[in-house]
């Protein structure tokens, strides 16, 4: 870009500068894959936050509102935009638009992550803790990141940008921004602090104090060598050969961590209420879906049962802070070694529901269920596939944590059905075409007396050395 003055100049303020980019970003905004309002237009932009990052590149915090409610309705979103006179060819793919109007009039707008200049220099933020406005860039002072590491964007992530540098660190920066830390941060920050060596530790990171303090980016070491736990069981699959020897090591990955995170975050012993509570939400959310997804209605009384048995269960095993969406894609493996990854939980749920203290089951729970999600997604289906890994993922977290989940067939149940239930809103949301798979687990689980442990006769018990 050839202005040298400054985009953002102190006598036009924000609202200025909004002027310039607000149509572009109505557009552009609902085709993003980490928009979170699908099908909805955006109906009005608030600027929250604009900072300079250098010439040519500003980072914004928008507001984008959904429908005719009053604000806060709609999501915050972190933006990092490129603006320039003349789109090198190389930047086509990142073109947003021309502004009209504003301080930006005539200058064309990119998406500045797609832009290797941009991120680039924002690892050097990273590197050289600091401010820039409301920003604030720091690192762990005990780990020192070389510089002039090439990046390259990662396209397969939907809630969520990252950036790859040179195949040895991964800046994971969030696009759908909650006030408070991010467990993304939190957890393997706590983490390595308790030794736990199954989490990528974070290395550097950045937040804002405008509008109110939030985490914007994480910076961790990069498995360049490892593959993630959907591809492994998929390839499984695919070949023919078994999978219950790494399910097996997974089931003691999880429970190593749960335990690390019990020594490092405070746990409590959920009461009766808290149980009833619990499973008065679930059955909320089962009856919001049913109304959203028509398929799901007539298993609705067997999956109320399910939670109508939760609630009345008495606390056996203490709540504390756990992953709170696991599944095989959260899952690296390197060599023989499990690592586990992505802790900011669901993105659309709120940050203090996602930092709550919770049942290790439901971390359980989402992992037999991707074990099920697997052996659906190939034909034909194999259900003695997800029974034996599910059987074995389960004795390996009993041989780590000392206590089989398999024990608390009331509290599984209730969970799997749970993430059952949001599979089948999130697949009739965003993917129709799998929505077949979480309603046969639908089925299974709606029936009377099953627990969740297999897709019909409980499995046999798994040892690791038989």
């Amino acid at each position: 870009m050839s202005r040298t003055a400054p985009l953002i100049p102190d006598s036009l303020g924000s609202a200025a500068l909004l002027t310039s980019v607000a149509a572009l970003l109505r557009a552009w905004l609902p085709r993003q894959r980490w928009f979170a309002g699908k099908g909805r237009p955006v109906t009005d932009l608030t600027l929250l936050s604009a900072t300079e990052l250098h010439p040519g590149c500003l980072h914004l915090l928008v507001h984008a509102q959904h429908g005719a409610g009053a604000p806060p309705s709609g999501d915050c979103y972190q933006l990092l935009l490129g603006v320039r006179e003349f789109l090198p060819p190389r930047l086509v793919h990142a073109y947003i638009g021309r502004a009209s109007e504003g301080p930006l009039a005539g200058l064309m707008v990119y998406d500045a992550f797609r832009d290797p200049g941009s991120t680039g220099l924002l690892l050097e933020r990273l590197r050289h803790p600091g401010t820039a406005g409301p920003l604030r860039f720091e690192r762990d002072p005990q780990v020192t990141v070389p510089a002039g590491l090439t990046p390259r964007l990662l396209d397969a992530e939907q809630s969520n940008s990252s950036v790859v540098y040179g195949d040895s660190y991964i800046l994971k920066v969030f696009r759908r921004i909650q006030p408070g830390i991010n467990p993304d941060l939190e957890v393997p920050w706590a983490l390595v602090r308790q030794g736990c060596t199954r989490v990528p530790p974070p290395v550097a990171w950045f937040r804002t104090s405008r509008p109110r303090e939030a985490t914007l980016g994480v910076l961790q070491p990069f498995l360049p060598e490892a593959t993630d736990g959907w591809t492994l069981a998929l390839q499984s699959l695919t070949s023919g050969r078994d999978f219950t020897e790494e399910a097996y090591e997974l089931g003691c990955a999880t429970a190593e961590v749960h335990l690390a995170l019990a020594a490092a975050f405070p746990s409590e012993t959920p009461s009766r209420r808290q149980n009833r509570e619990l499973a008065a939400a679930m059955t909320e959310r089962l009856a919001a879906t049913s109304q959203s997804v028509p398929e799901l209605l007539p298993y609705a009384p067997g999956l109320r049962a399910a939670f109508d048995a939760l609630a009345e269960l008495d606390a056996t095993r203490p709540a504390q802070r756990i992953h709170g969406d696991f599944h095989l894609g959260q899952v690296l493996r390197a060599g023989p070694r499990w690592f586990i990854i992505d802790f900011e939980g669901e993105p659309a749920r709120p940050l203090a529901e996602r930092r709550r203290r919770q049942s290790p089951v439901r971390d359980v729970a989402g992992m037999l269920r991707s074990f099920d999600y697997a052996a659906r997604s190939r034909r034909p289906w194999r259900p003695a596939w997800a029974r034996r890994c599910r059987d074995a993922y389960c004795a390996g977290y009993a041989a780590e944590a000392g206590w089989d989940p398999r024990e608390e067939p009331g509290l599984l149940r209730g969970y799997e059905t749970d993430r059952a239930v949001y599979e089948v809103l999130y697949e009739a949301r965003h993917r129709p075409d799998w929505l077949p798979v979480p309603l046969a687990a639908i089925a299974r689980l709606a029936e009377p007396d099953r627990t969740p442990s297999g897709n019909g006769p409980p499995a046999p018990s798994f040892s690791h050395n038989a």
